[in-house]
């Protein structure tokens, strides 16, 4: 992406060991194409690209973005 500045970015703080972070594609095939493992207390940048349209987080998290902070159960 040539314009960083139209980029999101999310802060995801894994609040108990084993959580699971998964980037997905953008395209006519939603597929996984990235995903890491946080245990607890570990924290994580991600950013949407033109490659990644969404972000899956499985397990107990805290996810802060522009929009606010929310916790996944």
């Amino acid at each position: 992406m040539s314009n960083s500045q139209n980029t999101d970015y999310l802060v995801i703080k894994a609040l108990e060991d084993g959580v699971n972070v998964i980037g997905l594609t953008r395209g006519s095939d939603t597929r996984f194409h990235h995903s890491e493992k946080l245990d607890k207390g570990e924290v994580m940048i991600a950013q949407f690209t033109e490659h990644t349209s969404a972000i899956k987080i499985r397990g107990k998290a805290s996810v802060q973005s522009a929009h606010g902070t929310i916790e996944s159960d």
